[in-house]
This record gives C-alpha cells, structure tokens and sequence, in this order.
C-alpha cells in the first residue's frame, strides 16, 4: 500500500473540485493499494474519496485477500449474483454526498462506463485521471529499481534455461514450457508476460506467438521474456543462433545489435524518447532495413511489464533520472528471420543502466 501516492492523488482530486476517483485498471489498483488481482470479468475497483478513507471493492471471493494485502483501509465485496456498480455506488452514496467523480478513460470499456452511469445518474463522471496516474508511476523509487533489478537477474536465468534446451526437432512450446516450469520450480512466482519463444523465419512475426514450430539447423531462435519480482516487472529479449545461420540472418543479427547497443549508449537524462528512438532506427535505415522495424523503440515498465511512455518517434517526452523503459530495435523480414535484442533498464547520470545482462553477441548452440 502507498499511502503518499494515494494522498498525492487525493490532492489532485480536491484542487479539481472532484468528490472522488474511480479506479478500475487493475495495475492502477496493485500500484496504489498493494492488493495485485486481475478480476477477469469481473469489477475491481479502487475509489479515492476528497476528505475520506478511500476503499478497495471487488468479488467477495477476494475481500479476505484485500484485508490481508496490507491495505489499510476497507474493502468491500459483491456476490456474483449481485450487479457490482449498484453495490460500489452504494458505497460511494455512504461515504460522500459530492457526485463528481474521476475515472481511468484508457480502461472503462464503454459498457462498463454505461453501467457505471446507469447505476449512478446523478452523477458526472467527465474527468481523466489517467496522465496523472502515469506521471506517478513515471519516475520509481530505488526501491522499486531494486525490485526490477531482481526479476532482471531471474530473466537472465530464464534465457540461460532456455538457451540450453535447444536442440534438434524441439517445439516452441517445449521450449517455453521448461523455461517457466524451471523458474517456477525455483520459486519465481510468474512471468511477467506469457514467454515468446520463436525459431527462424517464425520469428520475422514480432507478434507472433509461441507455437508448435520446431527447432531445425540454422535457425536463428527468439526469446522474449519477464519474471515479477514483489510485483514489479523485467522484459527481454535475445536471439540466438542454432548451428549455422545464413550470411543474410548473420547481417541481420549485426544490424540490429548495433543499433540497440547505439541507443543504449548513447541515451542520456535531457534528451526526448523520439530522439533515442532515431538513433537506433537511423542504424536500421543505413543499412537498408528501416522498412523492416515496425515497432516502437521501447516502452516504460514498473508494477506491469508495458507502461507508460512509449519510445518513439513524435514522443518529446524527456527522459529523466529513475525512468524504466526497455531498448528493443529489431528487424524482421518475411521469409528469411527475424531478429529482436531487448534490455530493460533505467535512467541515471551515467546514462542508461540496464538491468538484464545476458550476452548479446550472437551465442551458437
């Protein structure tokens, strides 16, 4: 639970004459409260309230959990029987007479906002506290750079489990499987995404999944993965070669290390996410190959493993001390390979400080 957070929040809500935040992205609601759930179909909520206790609402199923997460404050359930936004605004009604409420417009589905209002008619529900939200979770503390520090090392594990299952005729799948089930076995308690595991021109998909591809001579294999440490995030990604790869896949590889080792060194506090993000595509584009990085440079990370800012071209964001974000170039071309090398770290006055360290010269197995 972070009290200094949510009284920071509280603030904003009673400068801009607002009764109250609804909170009901899930990340939001383990960020601020400590309580980590993803209720699938169903409601979780966290409200802030301007001169009252907040409080945590939610499937009864879970309300025990909520007590026993460290929050501090009340909790309050509904029975699946139950319509959970007549509930949560009874709730609301008890503690405040104001009817002006914030709420995050990137999360609350249009069904749900209407549900939501439905429930509460008298009641606006017209201001975005989402940017506000983002801009907290924006610079972290050490302790939760320690936190990722921690997943990054069970990251590099990962990549070593995975690297040395390789082996003729193997799937994806396999692969992937072995990784999580050796973490977990160790006591990793979970990815922080479900594990990308890809073998040759499989690969040139960058969102592709894991599948029953197997591994062959040649290959090039692209691993992408995260572990959750006390609930804060690592993300990475290598690709290592398999006997012998073509001239053109070993090309390929070259480019795309070079600009991702290009942004990495040269990312500096002061300068914007879309001046980092040329300086890796810049790489790409010398070589012929701008047509084939179809992604952002990176992304932030935290408390979840995709956060707020993007690196990319027309984000003048500026990068600052303790920012988390990832460095991610690749290259991917139909056909013949794909190729993605990916650290995840934080910004200092030395520069970018990543926190996964698994060699990113092209390994052969």
């Amino acid at each position: 639970m972070n009290k200094e957070k949510i009284a920071t929040l509280t603030t904003w809500i009673e400068k801009n004459s607002l009764s109250g935040a609804i909170l009901t992205d899930y990340h939001s609601v383990a960020y601020l409260s400590g309580f980590e759930s993803d209720p699938i179909e169903r409601v979780l909520a966290l409200v802030l309230l301007s001169g009252h206790e907040p409080f945590l609402f939610g499937p009864a199923l879970e309300v025990n959990s909520m007590k026993e997460s460290g929050w501090q404050y009340s909790a309050f359930g509904y029975a699946d029987q139950e319509n959970p936004w007549q509930k949560l605004v009874s709730h609301i009604k008890k503690a405040t007479p104001g009817t002006s409420f914030a709420i995050e417009a990137d999360n609350l589905t249009v069904s749900r906002f209407q549900a939501l209002q439905s429930a509460y008619p008298s009641a606006s529900f017209n201001t975005d506290i989402t940017d506000q939200i983002n801009q907290q979770r924006l610079i972290k503390t050490s302790t939760e750079i320690q936190r990722m520090i921690a997943a990054g090392h069970d990251a590099d594990r990962a990549f070593e489990i995975g690297f040395h299952a390789l082996h003729e005729g193997i799937s994806e799948l396999a692969v992937a499987a072995q990784i999580e089930y050796e973490l977990k076995k160790s006591g990793v308690p979970s990815m922080s995404f479900e594990t990308l595991v890809q073998f040759g021109d499989h690969a040139a998909d960058p969102h592709g999944s894991t599948s029953n591809r197997q591994l062959q001579s040649g290959d090039l294999a692209l691993f992408d993965l995260g572990t959750m440490t006390q609930g804060y995030a690592s993300d990475a990604t290598r690709t290592v070669a398999f006997g012998e790869p073509s001239q053109k896949a070993k090309e390929i590889y070259s480019v795309t290390l070079e600009a991702q080792l290009a942004a990495q060194n040269q990312a500096k506090i002061g300068m914007t996410a879309s001046e980092l993000d040329a300086i890796a595509r810049d790489v790409i584009i010398k070589a012929g190959y701008g047509q084939y990085f179809v992604h952002r440079l990176g992304h932030g990370l935290g408390s979840s493993v995709h956060e707020f800012p993007s690196i990319m071209a027309g984000n003048d964001i500026i990068l600052q001390e303790n920012m988390v974000f990832s460095i991610e170039p690749g290259i991917y071309i139909p056909g013949i390979a794909g190729v993605r090398i990916e650290d995840s770290g934080y910004m200092s006055h030395d520069g970018f400080v990543s926190y996964t360290h698994t060699d990113k010269s092209l390994l052969s197995f």
